[in-house]
């Protein structure tokens, strides 16, 4: 019998998506929905996280959180914020180091994406503000940018390598 030695293409499963956290906060609430507050144009502040980690040392499943948060505020006040932690778990096998971060930072978030989407556009409205929909995300710049910006080292200066 002839051995098999074609290495196997590598394998992306998603097996599992799940809302890790979610809280809304609205500090100025009830004064911001009174009269003397008219419709707002505040500006919103987007930040995104991404965090992963091997769910066991012996296998290829990973749990990816994206986490975001979203600040409303006008000039004077802080209208809401609100915050999700949206996970999934992935099998990622066959993958070799800098492929597998690749997967793990740009590919696994861009399917996590529309889920925190619908849960930050759901507390927003549920908070009674309107709707928020989120603008699509290129993961794949975000880790590029990553990639290309000074490391900081150990004391949180950057590198200079």
């Amino acid at each position: 019998m002839a051995e098999n030695n074609t290495p196997t293409a590598p394998t992306f499963q998603f097996n599992q998506v799940y809302l890790k956290d979610a809280s809304f906060e609205s500090p100025c609430s009830p004064e911001v929905f009174g009269p003397k507050n008219p419709n707002r144009n505040p500006a919103i502040d987007v930040q995104l996280r991404i965090q992963h980690q091997r769910v066991t040392d012996t296998d290829d499943v990973y749990e990816v959180v994206l986490a975001s948060t979203c600040t409303a505020k006008t000039d004077e006040d802080t209208l809401f914020i609100a915050e999700v932690q949206q996970a999934g778990i992935f099998t990622l096998t066959g993958y070799e180091p800098a492929p597998l971060e690749k997967m793990l930072e740009a590919a696994c978030p861009n399917v996590l994406f529309p889920f925190m989407r619908e849960a930050i556009s759901q507390l927003v409205a549920r908070g009674g503000f309107p709707q928020l929909l989120l603008t699509p995300v290129n993961f794949e710049i975000m880790y590029q940018q990553k990639k290309s910006s000074p490391q900081p080292d150990a004391e949180g200066a950057p590198n200079s390598a």
